[in-house]
């Protein structure tokens, strides 16, 4: 299955997020702390420039900590970039924003001109909660759903911080194509556009690889299977997902793992690594270069045939 959701408002939000960009001294990119490079919107360092980054590694508390101190690391990497991991848990880590903001802006005087700060980010990454705990009332809205934000929006906070809320979007080509199941994994794609059982394989047979303890301690079994349907057969049978025949319910199962999954119940887990995305990368690229080489060779052999026959 090919993911691809980009809506017309978030096309609309891009052209807009442009357009403001010049006035913005120091970016908050706000990504999920399971999926740091797949909540990564790739639009952002075309839009960036030279400016100074902060990416918030939110839902920490649903990420695997070892792996987010990899993240932190690799981000950190790049010249202008701070990287934060951050949980709606801890509201007073969340406050700790509005003086990085400062720091990343040395040179300005805030009592002469505030700091213009815009925050961004995916759907359902946590904008809207995080912007209200910053302003310390109720200014976005909320909802575990993505795409709730439709609108750019001035808000004003302590330490003399004009912040910019823009509407959550994504990029019209998911690449590689795992990006895509990460991020309907995690709920960044509305559910409405998602194959349930399509992507709860997907995520099965990581967690298969990546997290096996896990998965026996809370489907409570005795024996790891060996394949992502293997798996879902077996929380199936668990949980009472069975149809008529001892045939499993794919879909009803593909809803428990996926929730729970997001729900965090079985327990801290990441999506992916920087060496994982690394190899990713190198192989979509691969692939790319592959699928332009066939495309110059069939052109190469119609404008040959055209030539045998029209005598030019």
């Amino acid at each position: 299955m090919s993911i691809n959701w980009f809506p017309g408002h978030m096309h609309k939000a891009r052209k807009e997020i442009a357009e403001v960009m010049p006035q913005v001294d120091v970016i908050i990119e706000m990504i999920d702390a399971r999926i740091p490079f797949s909540s990564e919107n790739p639009m952002v360092p075309e839009l960036r420039g030279d400016k100074p980054v902060i990416k918030v590694l939110n839902k920490a508390d649903l990420a695997d900590p070892a792996i987010t101190a990899l993240w932190v690391a690799h981000m950190e990497k790049e010249t202008g970039i701070r990287a934060l991991p951050l949980t709606q848990q801890k509201p007073e880590e969340i406050k700790s924003l509005l003086a990085l903001c400062h720091e990343m802006v040395p040179d300005r005087d805030k009592e002469l001109r505030g700091v213009r700060a815009m925050i961004m980010g995916i759907p359902n990454v946590g904008k809207s909660t995080l912007i209200n705990t910053l302003a310390g009332r109720i200014i976005a809205k909320t909802g575990n759903e993505a795409g709730v934000t439709k609108s750019q929006q001035r808000i004003k906070l302590d330490g003399n911080i004009i912040l910019t809320d823009t509407p959550g979007f994504l990029w019209p080509k998911l690449s590689p194509a795992s990006c895509g199941y990460r991020l309907a994994v995690t709920g960044a794609i509305k559910d409405t556009v998602i194959d349930y059982a399509d992507i709860a394989l997907f995520a099965a047979e990581y967690l298969l690889k990546a997290y096996p303890q896990r998965l026996m301690e809370r489907y409570q079994l005795t024996e790891l299977p060996g394949s992502d349907i293997e798996l879902m057969d077996a929380i199936a049978e668990r949980r009472g997902c069975m149809r008529k025949g001892g045939v499993s319910d794919l879909h009803k199962v593909s809803e428990i793992l996926i929730h729970e999954l997001r729900m965090g119940q079985l327990g801290p887990v990441t999506l992916e690594t920087p060496e994982m995305v690394g190899q990713e990368q190198i192989e979509a690229e691969q692939e790319e270069a592959r699928k332009a080489a066939d495309k110059a060779e069939r052109d190469k052999i119609r404008q040959a045939k055209a030539r045998k026959r029209y005598g030019k």
